[in-house]
């Protein structure tokens, strides 16, 4: 099997170096830049399997350069920032972004959140119960097709339909209307997305589901995916 192929563009010599050692030490092939032009480069030159990349790098910021990458691939993309409440975190999720790390971080953890991602864009498949049938809002269906009004959503296919016109969404975007379109109607906790989605084994930072959520709305339907103030989110049918 081919080793996992990682991009990481950071500026500081120290963490990248020091970054680049921990991953491959684990078993990753690590190509490491310096600043967002090279990293744009590398990545073109290279497809790699998942890119991490710094929010304040010189030439091309970590924030462009995540654009310029969701143009062009769904690859997985794991933004580090060095403010957890920064507001470059949620510019990083709104360009593109799957998941986000803040700096320093623990090695261990940089691995663990790389599997993680690694793992929910290995297995594209639904979760358990992708197509049966909820309370409020049931879904129309035939075969893996379900429908939510101009909706259509290919379970075995794994494509998007609004009003007959296909709809790309990336493999986080994917997942997260899978888990939606198996329970439509039910409530959905962010706390409940976090686990199901992105695979967190613990708590995890909410404006991720949040504003993945606010992404997937503007291609499906700002009305599709209903907030349900204090609780968590839900799918009308």
């Amino acid at each position: 099997m081919a080793e996992t192929h990682v991009l990481f563009v950071e500026d500081d010599d120290v963490i990248r170096e020091a970054t680049q050692l921990a991953l491959e030490r684990v078993g990753f092939t690590v190509t490491a830049m310096p600043d967002g032009l090279s990293g744009l480069e590398a990545f073109r030159a290279d497809r790699p399997d998942i890119a991490l990349l710094d929010v304040m790098v010189p030439g091309l910021d970590g924030v462009s350069l995540c654009r310029r990458i969701r143009d062009e691939s769904t690859v997985p993309v794991i933004m580090l920032s060095a403010r957890a409440d920064s507001i470059d975190v949620v510019l990083g999720l709104e360009a593109g972004a799957d998941d986000y790390v803040t700096k320093p971080f623990d090695g261990a953890v940089l691995v663990a959140r790389i599997r993680a991602v690694l793992r929910r864009f290995g297995h594209a498949a639904g979760p358990e119960g992708t197509g049966q049938g909820g309370t409020e809002g049931e879904a129309e269906g035939l075969g893996g097709v379900l429908v939510f009004g101009d909706l259509e959503v290919d379970t075995d296919g794994m494509e998007v339909r609004r009003a007959g016109e296909q709809v790309a969404l990336t493999p986080t975007e994917m997942r997260l209307l899978l888990e939606f379109s198996s329970a439509p109607g039910t409530v959905l906790s962010r706390d409940k997305l976090l686990e199901r989605v992105w695979d967190y084994g613990w708590g995890g930072d909410t404006r991720v589901v949040d504003v993945h959520v606010q992404r997937l709305r503007t291609k499906i339907g700002q009305d599709r995916i209903e907030t349900v103030r204090g609780f968590g989110y839900k799918l009308r049918g």
